[in-house]
């Protein structure tokens, strides 16, 4: 069974309220968005805005989910290259995530305040880790590669990324190495594996 189409006038009003709330979050920052704000930016009703979205944690998460999508049609034409190994799928992948993240560092730090919790249920959660999970066990077939996985996951944990960023003044090349690093072990673990007795 397939899901309901949207309502012609309901996609429209989604993507009004999503570039409201981005056109909002550009001029005056995140600690001021709201539902109403962003009702009055996109012309719609407020209650629009509420029922689509329930809380600012919700569009908050839609934002993300937008901006994770246009990630994925990225990373899928990149991936059609099939000369491209599993580790180089993956460095590809965890290279566009640190991407991702610091454009959005922002709004999922936000989306981390608003529901600390929220980041491990969302939608684009589950797809890193399955998608990940995928190229881990294709790269290295001995290791446990959903708990590797959730380890490479925790590199882009919104707090710790943003501490890296601003507090260490790390640029996004010396994360990018360090995930090579990480990538690079897990290969290694795994040609370990085979030569041992």
């Amino acid at each position: 069974m397939t899901a309901p189409t949207e309502r012609a006038d309901a996609a429209r009003n989604r993507l009004r309220i999503l570039d409201a709330a981005r056109h909002l979050l550009a001029t005056d920052g995140f600690a001021d968005l709201s539902l109403d704000a962003v009702a009055k930016e996109a012309g719609v009703g407020v209650g629009t805005v509420y029922r689509r979205f329930h809380n600012r944690p919700g569009l908050v998460y839609a934002l993300i989910e937008d901006n994770e999508a246009r990630f994925q049609e990225v990373f899928a034409q990149q991936g059609e290259d099939e000369a491209l190994s599993a580790h180089d799928r993956l460095r590809t992948f965890l290279h566009g995530m640190a991407d991702l993240v610091d454009d959005n560092r922002e709004l999922l730090l936000l989306a981390e305040a608003s529901a600390p919790a929220g980041r491990y249920h969302s939608a684009p959660f589950r797809r890193h880790h399955e998608q990940i999970v995928g190229m881990v066990a294709e790269l290295a077939p001995g290791v446990d590669a959903a708990y590797v996985a959730d380890l490479l996951l925790m590199a882009y944990t919104p707090g710790l990324f943003d501490h890296q960023r601003t507090e260490r003044g790390w640029d996004v090349d010396r994360i990018k190495r360090g995930l090579d690093t990480l990538i690079t072990g897990i290969g290694a673990a795994e040609e370990a594996d085979q030569q041992a007795p």
